[in-house]
């Protein structure tokens, strides 16, 4: 009972977006509203901390607003220099088909920044740069998220994996192993798992924007891309593997992606692989409403600039990122140590929320860069207002949203401070499911997963909350902990392509404002067949008796 109340939230959330195509703005504030129900009456919360912790939210809120800000004005200035259209001009100049155009950006250079920034970056900047070439900007947001998935586990340059390891201390002594030796072991079986669905994830991407966006609403435009699909999932996939085997979590997607978008922007140029004919949206005039921006994104002007003068803003944020996220480079401390903190939020003890502005990629480097952008293009005031301008309209639709989704899951993940004696809503809907899966739990590990990244918009946020649990149940079940916990956090990265904030954050950038329900609905098709193919992977290695640990 107490499992389906914490659910029942969440439950409102899905029917709502999903079912009755509500927009996250109207959705989301009435589910806050149901969770603050349940937790003062169920959990018997104080409305004090329920207030308190509604407000953490708030403040939480605020780093991903500054992350989708900055993504929406490095497109706008782009748009106002005219850099968009060159950029748009250099992609027709390596090939017209909009279904490669979508793999080299979305799941090659998407990778990229995963590896370097994640927490929903990719998205917030693959899916502009496909509306600035042409892509509706519904298209854009759903293609953008199904190839922000098998990057994930490895993004922020590892960051979700020592975010499982964290909340694993103590516990390797119990199965005979080192920290050093389960985080090896977990980041190999996460990869391979990984590579044995992203191989074709490319390909299926493709099949379901030309299902959903073609004229024919078919896949078999997408299934002639086949062989240059399969091609760049294995161009990314084969060093994110192997890098993942031989040096550990920090590196497989930044440097695959890096090695990944080479290999495949050169085949591309070659004609190697690639589809017999171009593929091309309907003409604008034939678009549903709702595959268009429901604000005024302005068009991408004239090109008046060389390719790699257009260039030079993004290579500015990949080189940023870059160094700022590789701790090696002395950076990464400096930054995030820069904060403003706000201490014991509503007089609760260690409720405190510290405004990390220089760490956040929305601040450093996208509106640093965008900065530099208005003197490295010559802009003049004019432009530059009417980017800003425009920036702060197309985020206001997003705001709402995010404030009342994340006010709900800090009061959820902080409901475990209570008057019933209850452990927090996120953990009783987990401990129900693996009180009741028994054997056939690995297929229950990555639906848990993805349950966290879906409430909270964070594969390391999911992790947190439940690799302790994954890796209990498994030990109780005599199931391989490295497996269970990987099935985790390979969940939480395929959550990514669901998860509230990720959508949001996506259709705020490209004006796709009330239409998340029908992402999320899409998406779940790719989000379960990634789940049920990963999770028979392992199970038949743990029917087997398969332990990586021996």
């Amino acid at each position: 009972m107490y499992a389906f109340m914490a659910f029942l939230p969440i439950l409102v959330t899905i029917l709502l977006m999903v079912v009755w195509n509500w927009g996250a703005k109207k959705a989301l504030p009435l589910a806050w509203v149901l969770a603050s129900v349940v937790a003062l009456t169920m959990w018997q919360m104080s409305i004090h901390n329920v207030i308190s912790y509604s407000i953490f939210g708030l403040f939480k809120a605020l780093d991903v607003l500054v992350i989708i800000f900055g993504a929406i004005l490095i497109l706008n200035t782009l748009k106002q220099s005219g850099a968009m259209a060159t950029i748009n001009n250099g992609f027709s100049g390596i090939t017209k088909d909009r279904r490669i155009q979508a793999i080299i950006i979305g799941w090659m250079f998407g990778a990229f920044i995963e590896g370097a920034a994640g927490f929903g970056t990719p998205a917030a900047l693959a899916g502009p740069l496909l509306v600035g070439l042409g892509f509706p900007p519904l298209a854009a947001a759903m293609v953008a998220l199904i190839f922000d998935s098998t990057p994930v586990a490895y993004g922020a340059v590892g960051t979700p994996i020592f975010g499982t390891m964290s909340t694993l201390a103590g516990k390797f002594s119990e199965i005979g192993t080192t920290p050093e030796a389960f985080q090896m072991s977990l980041t190999k079986w996460i990869a391979l798992s990984h590579g044995v669905v992203g191989i074709f994830i490319p390909l299926l991407g493709i099949c379901m924007l030309t299902k959903f966006f073609g004229k024919e609403r078919s896949i078999k435009p997408g299934l002639k891309t086949a062989p240059f699909a399969i091609f760049a999932g294995l161009a990314f996939v084969v060093p994110y593997v192997l890098i993942a085997i031989i040096f550990g979590p920090e590196l497989p997607s930044l440097v695959g992606a890096f090695i990944g978008l080479a290999i495949v922007v050169i085949a591309a140029k070659k004609g190697f692989l690639m589809p017999k004919d171009n593929w091309e949206f309907p003409d604008k005039s034939e678009w549903e409403e709702d595959w268009k921006s429901s604000v005024d994104l302005g068009d991408v002007g004239e090109s008046k600039m060389s390719l790699f003068k257009a260039w030079i803003p993004y290579l500015l944020v990949a080189v940023i990122l870059v160094i700022t996220r590789i701790p090696s480079f002395g950076l990464k401390g400096l930054l995030a140590s820069q904060a403003i903190e706000v201490s014991n939020i509503m007089g609760i003890e260690n409720l405190n929320y510290g405004f990390r502005w220089a760490y956040l990629p929305g601040t450093i480097p996208f509106v640093l860069v965008a900065i530099l952008t208005h003197f490295i293009h010559g802009m003049n005031k004019e432009e530059v207002k009417t980017a800003w301008v425009n920036t702060f309209k197309q985020i206001s639709g997003a705001a709402i949203a995010l404030f009342a989704g994340i006010a709900m899951v800090q009061l959820m993940l902080n409901s475990g401070v209570n008057g019933a004696g209850l452990d927090s809503m996120l953990t009783e809907m987990a401990e129900a499911a693996a009180s009741i899966s028994g054997v056939t739990y690995p297929f229950f590990a990555p639906i848990i997963g993805i349950l966290g990244a879906f409430m909270s918009g964070s594969n390391t946020v999911s992790n947190i909350l439940f690799s302790s649990l994954q890796f209990e149940t498994a030990h109780i079940l005599n199931m391989p902990e490295v497996l269970i916990v990987a099935l985790q956090v390979i969940g939480g990265s395929i959550g990514n392509m669901i998860c509230v904030n990720n959508v949001v954050a996506v259709c705020a950038t490209v004006g796709a404002v009330g239409a998340e329900g029908k992402i999320i609905r899409r998406n779940a098709i790719p989000t379960l067949i990634y789940t049920l193919v990963v999770a028979v992977f392992i199970a038949i290695l743990v029917y087997s008796g398969f332990n990586p640990l021996g």
